[in-house]
């Protein structure tokens, strides 16, 4: 079962469920501008028209089209360094991984259609994918940093640090694979922790 990885957060005000709100709209109306017309054949003004809001407030919220399709990955990759990093001293890395991975896993789960669709425009705009790879590489950088420095090592002389990460990001991406080729008919927090129970049992041989 996953936990909720929100339970400690406090409810949202007014405003800022307001702003929360908008930026829902200004996301979902580019993802799905872009699945109908193609990633270069939408503009900010299109998305801002489609949303019910002016140009100038889609800045305030998003700084160009890649963010909105893809996301604010600075927020997500800071989400995840803090709840790593307040589990870290109370169990073992690799399960303090698994838990802050269950944050995403939440956030995926909750805004499922908006993940499909991200992942069908980015299929079709490959253009998109470098930014894809250089969020993944801030990620895994931000997250190997916080378990060097929870272990206190350096993570240029040690590399255990970065092979939990790796292992762990290639066990994430497996389960989201899978989540996403069966149409979300899994449970994304159930093919995790099904992936991070072979990886902390030493990736056994299954009887097929």
């Amino acid at each position: 079962m996953v936990p909720d990885v929100h339970s400690d957060a406090a409810p949202l005000g007014r405003r800022d469920l307001r702003k929360q709100q908008t930026r829902a709209a200004l996301t979902g109306a580019a993802l799905r501008l872009c699945a109908e017309r193609g990633f270069d054949q939408v503009t900010v003004d299109d998305i801002s028209a489609a949303a019910g809001v002016s140009p100038r407030t889609f800045f305030n919220y998003f700084a160009s089209k890649e963010d909105a399709v893809l996301g604010d990955h600075l927020v997500e990759v800071d989400a995840m360094r803090v709840r790593l990093a307040s589990l870290l001293p109370a169990m073992p890395v690799l399960e303090a991984v698994r838990r802050a991975v269950l944050l995403v896993v939440a956030a995926m789960e909750a805004d499922r259609d908006h993940w499909f669709l991200r992942m069908e425009v980015v299929h079709r705009s490959p253009q998109l994918l470098p930014r894809l790879v250089l969020s993944g590489a801030e990620a895994e950088r931000v997250t190997t940093e916080v378990i060097a420095a929870h272990l206190g090592v350096d993570p240029l002389a040690h590399g255990y640090p970065a092979l939990v990460v790796a292992t762990t990001g290639a066990a994430f991406r497996v389960a989201a694979t899978r989540w996403m080729e069966a149409g979300g008919r899994l449970s994304l927090g159930a093919l995790v922790d099904e992936a991070f129970t072979d990886l902390a049992a030493g990736l056994p041989d299954r009887a097929v």
